[in-house]
C-alpha cells in the first residue's frame, strides 16, 4: 500500500509544497488527498487523519499518521534509507539537519510579509528590516553549508531534504523579488529549474481561484524561472494522441503547441500541461 498524503493549495501551501516534495524528489510512492485553504475541505478532510488537522499530514502504510513535515522527512528517510533524503555521509548529514530543523522554526518576519505565492512575481514588496535581517540570515546558512560541504549546486551535496524544506523560500524570494547575493539567487535559480517543483507550480497555477488572503497590490513582472513554452488550450478532441500521455484514458481536453495538437483525458491534464509542458516528461515524449 502506498502512503496517504494530504495538501492544501499548491500555488499557496508551503508546509504542503515540502511535504509532497519529500515523496516526489525522491521517489517514493504515495496517493493525494486535496482541500482548499480557509475552507471547511482540509479540516473535514483531516478529521480522517490526525486531530490538529495541518497540512502536510500523512499516513504511513501500517497505518501511523504524522502532521510534521520535519518529523515526515525523517520517518521517510528511516524508512527509505536509500532514498536519499537526507545526505550519506555523516557531516553534510548533520549540516542538512541543522538547516531543516531552523527553516522549521524561524524566519517568521519573512513568512508573515512574503507569503508563498507561486501564480506571480512582483517588482518590489518594500521589504522591512526585519525581512532583510532574515535574508542576511538565510545567505549566512546558506554559505556556510556550501563552505562546509564542498557542495557547488545543493546545499549539501545531492538535492536532499535541506532543499526541500527552503524551496518555499527560494519561491518567496523569486516571487516578491526579494535582494540576495549572486550565490544566493544561483541557488534560487536552481530551486526554481528543479524538475519536481516545475511540476508543482505548473499544478499550482491551474489549481482552482486565487486565495484573496494572497493578493498585494505590488507592481508585477514575469516570473524569474523557467519560461514556459507557448501552449494554448483550444476547443475540440482532434489531437494527434488518442489516449492522454499521463493516465491512457481517451481525449477529451486539448492543447495546441508550435502548430501541434495534443490531447488529454481532463481539463486539468491539459492546463498543467499548458501552464509549464517542458515540466511533464511524458508530453514532451510526444513533442
Amino acid at each position: 500500500m502506498p502512503y496517504d498524503l494530504v495538501i492544501g493549495d499548491r500555488a499557496y501551501s508551503s508546509w504542503s509544497l515540502r511535504g509532497w516534495l519529500l515523496f516526489d524528489a525522491f521517489g517514493i510512492p504515495y496517493k493525494l488527498h486535496k482541500a482548499r485553504l480557509y475552507t471547511d475541505e482540509l479540516p473535514t478532510l483531516l478529521k480522517q487523519f490526525h486531530p490538529a488537522r495541518t497540512a502536510p499530514t500523512i499516513r504511513t502504510p501500517d497505518g501511523v499518521v504524522m502532521p510534521e513535515s520535519l518529523a515526515i522527512a525523517e520517518e521517510l528517510a528511516s524508512r527509505h534509507p536509500d532514498a536519499g533524503i537526507w545526505p550519506t555521509d555523516p557531516k553534510p548529514r548533520a549540516i542538512a539537519r541543522v538547516l531543516a530543523a531552523e527553516m522549521h522554526a524561524g524566519f517568521t518576519a519573512l513568512r508573515s510579509h512574503c507569503p508563498m505565492n507561486l501564480r506571480l512575481s512582483y517588482t518590489d514588496c518594500n521589504p522591512p528590516q526585519a525581512v532583510l535581517d532574515d535574508l542576511k540570515r538565510l545567505e549566512t546558512i546558506w554559505d556556510w553549508a556550501w563552505d562546509q560541504t564542498g557542495s557547488p549546486h545543493w546545499l549539501c551535496g545531492e538535492y536532499s531534504a535541506a532543499d526541500v524544506f527552503f524551496a518555499p523560500v527560494a519561491s518567496r524570494i523569486a516571487t516578491y523579488n526579494l535582494p540576495v547575493s549572486p550565490r544566493a539567487m544561483q541557488y534560487v535559480q536552481a530551486q526554481l529549474a528543479h524538475p519536481s517543483f516545475r511540476q508543482w507550480r505548473a499544478m499550482g497555477l491551474v489549481d482552482g481561484a486565487d486565495q484573496d488572503f494572497y493578493r498585494r497590490d505590488y507592481p508585477t513582472r514575469s516570473w524569474p524561472g523557467p519560461t514556459p513554452l507557448p501552449a494554448r488550450a483550444v476547443d475540440g478532441t482532434a489531437s494527434e494522441n488518442s489516449a492522454c500521455p499521463y493516465s491512457g484514458k481517451p481525449v477529451t481536453h486539448v492543447l495546441e503547441l508550435r502548430g501541434r495538437r495534443f490531447g488529454f483525458c481532463n481539463a486539468f491534464c491539459r492546463d498543467k500541461t499548458v501552464a509549464d509542458a517542458e515540466a511533464w516528461p511524458k508530453f514532451m515524449a510526444l513533442l
